[in-house]
């Protein structure tokens, strides 16, 4: 039998081509059906950002200076003419001329040939000057605060969406890769597109990280512990010791429910709750159920009661009249409702209470207030139809607040490109997401982030109202540098009215996460203290209060130890309430794709 003759090199290559261009269209055509069937009726809010009124807003404020507009507008265009005479100058060999001085691209332009190749040197050109143009529109119109940052958000958003980067024919790295490859890669990105849509049951639940390089319990969350107690929304978790003597007064956790408490326990290098339970402490950490329809009656004032009921339980643990409260991000927010309830009605079994970018004044409160006014409000409602808000509608509120990053840089590399993206462990808590209980969810949103009613001193919780000023016992409030969700000035703010209380406020270097988790041992960032708070702003507060070079958790241990009521034998967990199981426990196991 005579063997057949080879393909020379081209034919091969071609007919490579044509077989995985063959195979991703059948992909495509998984994917768009996948996508259908979770359209439901197709009836969809026209505008879920409630943006017309803003950008009609907008459009006025640019043409009550109508000269000022026609002069931006003519140097935009006179720049984009520069830039296209450049890339021709370039082009034909020539030196090309001077362009307008724009932005930095950043990593999205990395690849070569954004700089040395005339035509995508040009394209990028402009559209950073195009993308300057308009934000620098949006700056000039002067808006109120407020709106001054929702159509920032939204701006800023538009234009990371138009990046030539997130284009096919627009990206020299990904036209040389699928040269190169013939187009396998855009079969392996389709591949991990339809993956993706398929785990997000007809939405796109774009991966950010291996999701099989982690697994809470095996490699993540692994600090030795016990359940010792739960309900519908909660389990309660106490830590094994690590010393002989403990502080006599127990340490209680307070996580988020917006993400799972993890982040304190990513794993043994990074963990918060390892760390203090090193340092001889007695820690406890809640655990918050990740909800459906069965938590669809949760209200504020029940999760208030079940911290309550969790103290209790903890001082049983224990042996002690009082524990030590700490808190992170919205689960400071509810520990700062529990605690002024507690000060306004004589309660004394919290000890200290310390806060890790707590937000309790929310009239500045940062990104994620460009997502809730009235209107908006009655669509998240109408999302929450099933008694709570599906965990990914939260998930991409906080993506697109760092679109460029966590959305538009894994499209390209996951799905242009191919590439698996790089195991991070705090991507995979970041993807790990939660839903949030419909009249939980409403009333923070109502009541913080559109009434600031705590800070004004108008809330009510457990039929009492409440103020900042009725906190009446030693505070640690930690608010961090960088902060796009709690940022460090509104956090600021919330501990000056904390009039009733002893506050120390530290402020950390980084952001929301990095700020918080950084063990000493890591020698990042740095921390600044400072007597007091009479500091009109955090900023000027700053500038007046002592630089630490590193973490501020030694800091920290040290106060919380002042508070921890001497030492006594360390205590085997659930001596007293039992062991329901091993840590980390069943609810922080549930994750939402996978219901």
């Amino acid at each position: 039998m005579t063997a057949p003759t080879p393909l020379p090199p081209e034919a091969e290559a071609s007919a490579a081509f044509a077989a995985n261009m063959a195979e991703a269209a059948q992909l495509m055509q998984a994917i768009w059906a996948k996508m259908a069937e979770a359209q439901g009726d197709g009836t969809q809010e026209a505008d879920p950002l409630n943006t017309m009124p803003l950008m009609a807003e907008i459009t006025q404020a640019l043409w009550r200076d109508p000269a000022r507009l026609a002069e931006a507008t003519v140097n935009y265009w006179q720049g984009q003419q520069a830039i296209w005479q450049a890339a021709m100058a370039k082009f034909m060999g020539g030196a090309p001329g001077p362009v307008p001085r724009l932005p930095d691209g950043g990593k999205r332009f990395a690849h070569k040939d954004w700089q040395e190749n005339a035509l995508f040197e040009s394209i990028k050109n402009s559209y950073l000057l195009m993308s300057s143009f308009v934000q620098s529109q949006v700056t000039d119109a002067n808006l109120p605060a407020r709106d001054q940052r929702k159509a920032a958000f939204l701006t800023r958003n538009a234009v990371e969406a138009m990046n030539p980067a997130n284009f096919f024919a627009l990206n020299p790295e990904v036209l040389e890769t699928t040269y190169s490859e013939h187009g396998a890669n855009l079969v392996r990105g389709l591949k991990m597109l339809l993956e993706d849509v398929t785990r997000g049951k007809g939405k796109l639940l774009i991966r950010q990280t291996d999701m099989d390089a982690f697994e809470v319990g095996r490699n993540m969350a692994v600090t030795p512990g016990k359940v010792i107690w739960e309900n519908n929304i909660a389990q309660l978790i106490q830590y094994a010791p690590a010393t002989e003597k403990v502080t006599a007064k127990p340490f209680l956790f307070v996580p988020p429910w917006i993400n799972k408490y993890y982040v304190a326990d990513l794993n043994p290098k990074k963990s918060l709750m390892k760390w203090l339970v090193e340092q001889g402490h007695s820690v406890f950490v809640i655990s918050w159920v990740n909800p459906d329809a069965a938590q669809a009656g949760e209200t504020w004032d029940s999760y208030l009661r079940t911290v309550m009921e969790i103290i209790d339980v903890v001082r049983a643990e224990c042996g002690q009249e009082q524990v030590n409260l700490g808190s992170y991000c919205i689960g400071g927010t509810l520990a700062g409702t529990l605690l002024a309830y507690m000060g306004k009605t004589g309660d004394k079994r919290v000890a200290s209470a310390t806060f890790f970018t707590a937000q309790l004044d929310f009239e500045d409160a940062g990104e994620l207030q460009v997502f809730v006014d009235d209107k908006t409000l009655s669509m998240v409602d109408e999302q929450m139809d099933a008694g709570y808000l599906p965990a990914d509608v939260m998930a991409s509120a906080f993506n697109a607040l760092r679109a460029n990053d966590l959305v538009w840089n894994y499209v390209v590399n996951n799905y242009m490109l191919g590439k698996d993206p790089f195991p991070f462990d705090l991507l995979y808590w970041n993807s790990d997401s939660t839903a949030m209980p419909a009249k939980v969810h409403h009333f923070y949103l109502e009541q913080f982030y559109i009434r600031n009613a705590f800070a004004r001193g108008d809330l009510r919780v457990l039929d009492t109202p409440v103020a900042l000023g009725d906190i009446n016992l030693p505070v640690y409030h930690v608010a961090t540098r960088e902060d796009h969700i709690a940022p460090a000035n509104s956090v600021y703010l919330g501990a000056q009215m904390m009039t009733g209380a002893k506050v120390k406020f530290v402020l950390a270097g980084s952001g929301h996460i990095a700020g918080v988790i950084n063990p000493p041992a890591a020698g990042k960032y740095q921390h600044w203290t400072a007597p007091n708070l009479k500091a009109e702003t955090v900023e000027a507060w700053r500038e007046k209060a002592k630089e630490v070079a590193g973490s501020w958790w030694p800091d920290w241990d040290k106060w919380l130890k002042k508070h921890g009521g001497g030492q006594v034998d360390a205590r085997k967990p659930g001596a007293v309430a039992g062991v329901i199981e091993d840590a980390p426990g069943r609810y922080v196991k549930l994750r939402f794709d996978q219901r």
